[in-house]
């Protein structure tokens, strides 16, 4: 059994009904790749990690790799550590949960957006300040930040 089967599986049994998947981003300059969701959006005007829904019978690391493309035109060449998962509602109630992986991309040039209004890349004290980031995606950066420099 797989990892990603576990955390799976352990979702399921949390009582989760949408599992996403989202992947932090570096370019050359160690900054996070933060994507703007549309205003008209649920959280409208955040920024947040690339990340989407896994679809049923899916597995996690497929749905990652498959949203980081749909979402910004950039290519996986491996999925890194798991960094964290955080728990929410979404926008019709059901409970949520995104499982935060560090994603190494081919090329991180050409970002082409097809569901949100703008693209930012953000070091480490940008995030932290960042009115429009939630807790949890800082809390994550965070976790991140400090696996890396340890």
């Amino acid at each position: 059994m797989s990892f990603f089967d576990v955390i799976n599986i352990k979702a399921q049994n949390d009582g989760v009904i949408k599992k996403i998947v989202g992947g932090i981003i570096t370019n050359e300059k160690g900054e996070v790749l933060f994507l703007k969701r549309r205003v008209d959006d649920f959280f409208g005007g955040i920024l947040e990690l690339p990340s989407g829904n896994v679809e049923e019978k899916e597995k996690i690391d497929q749905a990652l790799i498959r949203e980081i493309k749909e979402e910004t035109n950039l290519d996986v060449s491996n999925i890194g550590v798991f960094v964290n998962s955080f728990d929410y509602l979404s926008s019709s109630g059901k409970k949520s949960r995104q499982f935060n992986f560090s994603v190494k991309v081919e090329s991180t040039e050409n970002v082409f957006l097809t569901e949100h209004d703008e693209f930012t890349w953000l070091s480490y004290e940008n995030i932290i300040c960042n009115e429009n980031i939630t807790p949890e995606v800082k809390y994550s950066i965070e976790i991140y930040e400090y696996n890396k420099n340890n």
